[in-house]
């Protein structure tokens, strides 16, 4: 049964973070509904255990259909690294990880040399050492887990003391190599780009997933012939709203208003 063209696309992730996939999703895609989840009482998902990530990413996925999605969106590294496969066996939908952009990096660097940023739960994965051994054994890769970093966004401190001190402490072995190509493999960093340029004081060239994600999900669409007309978006979070309205407000630069859903 093919799914109705004005059915949304779920999107989630532990916070904040995914609204950089939800914009390049918007942006490509500015006919089609969505409905976005920031799991905010249980973030962050980078010091989670594997057990724990599955169990929140199961019960996301149990609300998402419930809302009577066409297709689910992890707008999340760790919890695609970890609970993927888990989503793919329970819902018979169509589903998008997120991964780090090993792949585009390793095609693009000069020196042969790349950075990575993500999670400490996402560094230590066997997704990430997977796609490093697939797409860049023949490269440096410099890899660093990055604990706290996604805290700040979700604080709104996308240019405090606190995030620079952070940034600075974990680009500095990228800033000290040759690695032209920096990858963020966490969903919360794109928010970070000009602190990150203004930190590294050096040209490298910046990659994140969210334009091949949102290329990926309009593939996908396409092929099932579900374009729809609309254009709405509709927030929930499983915290208190207020902080989140305010954050996402100021990341995306338009009035937003969440609802508290409690999972």
């Amino acid at each position: 049964m093919q799914p109705d063209k004005n059915q949304p696309i779920g999107v989630f992730d532990s916070g904040l973070g995914g609204l950089s996939i939800l914009r390049e999703l918007r942006e490509l895609l500015p006919h089609e509904n969505f409905i976005f989840l920031a799991d905010q009482a249980y973030v962050p998902y980078g010091e989670k255990t594997p057990a724990e990530l599955i169990d929140r990413c199961l019960k996301i996925g149990e609300f998402l259909k419930n809302q009577d999605i066409k297709l689910m969106v992890v707008a999340c590294n760790t919890a695609t690294c970890y609970a993927l496969p888990a989503l793919r066996q329970k819902y018979a939908l169509l589903i998008v990880g997120t991964v780090p952009a090993i792949k585009p990096a390793s095609e693009k660097t000069k020196t042969g040399v790349i950075g990575i940023i993500s999670t400490e739960a996402t560094s230590k994965s066997k997704t990430l050492a997977d796609l490093i051994t697939a797409h860049a054994r023949d490269k440096q890769v410099i890899n660093i887990g990055c604990p706290n970093l996604e805290d700040t966004v979700e604080a709104g401190g996308l240019d405090s003391t606190d995030t620079n001190a952070l940034l600075e402490k974990y680009l500095e072995p990228i800033k000290q190599s040759s690695a032209d190509c920096l990858v963020l493999g966490c969903t919360h960093y794109p928010f970070l780009k000009p602190a990150i340029v203004q930190v590294m004081e050096r040209e490298i060239e910046i990659i994140d997933s969210g334009e091949a994600i949102a290329k990926r999900v309009k593939t996908l669409l396409a092929n099932n012939e579900t374009s729809a007309s609309e254009g709405a978006v509709k927030y929930f979070t499983t915290s208190e709203p207020d902080q989140f309205n305010n954050i996402a407000s100021k990341l995306l630069k338009e009035k937003i208003k969440a609802k508290t859903v409690q999972i």
